[in-house]
């Protein structure tokens, strides 16, 4: 008979709590209970909601979030040190932790934050992940095309100061009127006429100047935004990939886990031959 250290049950018990909490039903499970808490968490804001099944949805509410502090608690326990490791499992902790601070007094503001426990979709379905992955590998290049549009907002903000200040203060005045207001121009948010053809009747040649601020920002610098989104977004999908197969498919994988095989088996040979001796 093989016997154990409580070393190697305690292993046992937490690979086998670590399954149990990765298992693809768990997640699932995890999934449909974060969706029920935002449908909870919506509904509390309504006075006829509240009215019907105020006590319901409270009693819910609690419930729901005890079961994702044991579930946190369980990953933890699980993962030991991994744990915080992983920066989605540091997300998922801020998340359900926001919710368990009192939100009375000075703090009824928390209230409000209890529906970021929404965004635990974020690291429980994994689409939603590599979109997020992607977008955070995407910061490095859109840094670059922030710095250029904010050099470009400068020179326009400048320029239109100069040139409208005088009869549209309102617009115009200062730097930051003017970067607000070409900040609405570059959204195309009532841009025509809220703001040009106004500016046209006193400056029939302003158009000049609003064409090409147009043409340069939200055509053209906006979509490089776009691009490299798509592009981080397509090369970690790539490298997703050819992980997953170097996982399938590596020799040298397989090799290791043979002989780890072979060495268990050995072990336990000695094990034995050692216990009857």
């Amino acid at each position: 008979m093989q016997d154990t250290t409580p070393d190697q049950r305690t292993v046992g018990w937490r690979a086998d709590l670590r399954r149990l909490i990765e298992h693809p039903r768990m997640q699932q499970a995890i999934t449909a209970l974060i969706i029920v808490n935002a449908i909870t968490l919506a509904l509390e804001t309504s006075e006829t909601a509240m009215r019907v099944a105020g006590e319901f949805l409270v009693v819910l509410d609690t419930i729901v979030l005890g079961i994702f502090v044991v579930e946190l608690i369980a990953k933890m326990v699980a993962q030991g040190a991994r744990f915080v490791r992983d920066p989605w499992n540091l997300f998922d902790f801020f998340v359900v932790g926001i919710a368990l601070i009192p939100a009375t007094g000075a703090l009824s503001v928390m209230r409000a934050l209890r529906i970021l426990r929404v965004l635990r979709l974020i690291s429980t379905v994994g689409s939603l992940r590599r979109v997020v992955g992607a977008l955070l590998a995407a910061i490095p290049g859109m840094g670059s095309v922030v710095l250029l549009l904010s050099v470009i907002y400068f020179v326009f903000s400048v320029m239109a100061t100069k040139l409208f200040a005088e009869r549209f203060p309102e617009w115009f005045g200062t730097i930051g009127h003017s970067a607000y207001t070409l900040f609405q121009v570059m959204t195309l948010e009532s841009w025509s006429m809220g703001i040009v053809r106004p500016v046209m009747e006193v400056y029939p040649l302003a158009w000049m100047f609003f064409v090409p601020f147009i043409l340069i920002t939200s055509f053209a610098v906006l979509n490089l935004f776009i691009g490299i989104i798509v592009d981080a977004m397509q090369s970690h999908a790539l490298e997703e990939a050819a992980q997953e197969a170097q996982a399938r498919h590596d020799p040298s994988l397989s090799d290791v886990m043979s002989e780890l095989r072979e060495m268990r088996a050995e072990i336990s040979a000695l094990r034995a031959e050692r216990s009857k001796g």
